[in-house]
């Protein structure tokens, strides 16, 4: 796999170093925060943000973007793990792509999906799995313009703000 993905030489991304631990942790916890893409009301500590991440740099599933107007700085993030924890999942691993606040709109999150798509593929997994808050329209989006179909929308799985969240799960098959 190529290191290095540039998108129209304005966003670049590369695979995440451990010195990215807590830009990354900052993108999750605005997250938690303003938005239902995680159901936790939790913010992570930075205990808890260094193992998370951690994990996905013993995988090699981790990568960051950056822009080229902000050298340096992690404009977004996107990892994948173990979808389910039996073994007999282990063919199957779920994403996992955030932009920081300020920074949508720039091409950030097709980037981040096509170096995470492309490294999946190359570490052998044979599908991919996209679980959504229903409501997050953009983010199924951008899944479709990568292929991704729909399997189905489980309605009321999840709350967060005092209200009931559908989850659309959307799947992309890598052979």
């Amino acid at each position: 796999m190529n290191p290095i993905y540039e998108r129209n030489r304005v966003v670049t991304v590369r695979p995440a170093r451990p010195g990215d631990a807590e830009a990354v942790r900052a993108i999750r916890n605005h997250a938690i925060e303003h938005s239902t893409a995680l159901w936790t009301e939790t913010p992570q500590s930075p205990a808890e943000g260094a193992a998370w991440f951690t994990a996905h740099l013993e995988r090699g599933s981790a990568f960051v973007a950056e822009v080229a107007d902000a050298p340096g700085e992690v404009a977004g993030f996107a990892v994948y793990g173990p979808w389910r924890e039996l073994d007999g999942y282990r063919h199957t691993v779920e994403d996992s792509l955030y932009v920081r606040e300020g920074r949508h709109g720039l091409g950030i999150g097709s980037a981040l999906l096509d170096a995470l798509i492309a490294s999946a593929r190359e570490a052998g997994h044979h599908v991919v799995i996209a679980d959504i808050e229903a409501g997050n329209t953009a983010s199924v989006r951008l899944h479709e313009r990568f292929g991704f179909e729909h399997v189905g929308t489980v309605r009321e799985v999840g709350t967060k703000f005092g209200r009931w969240l559908d989850l659309t799960i959307m799947r992309l098959p890598l052979v």
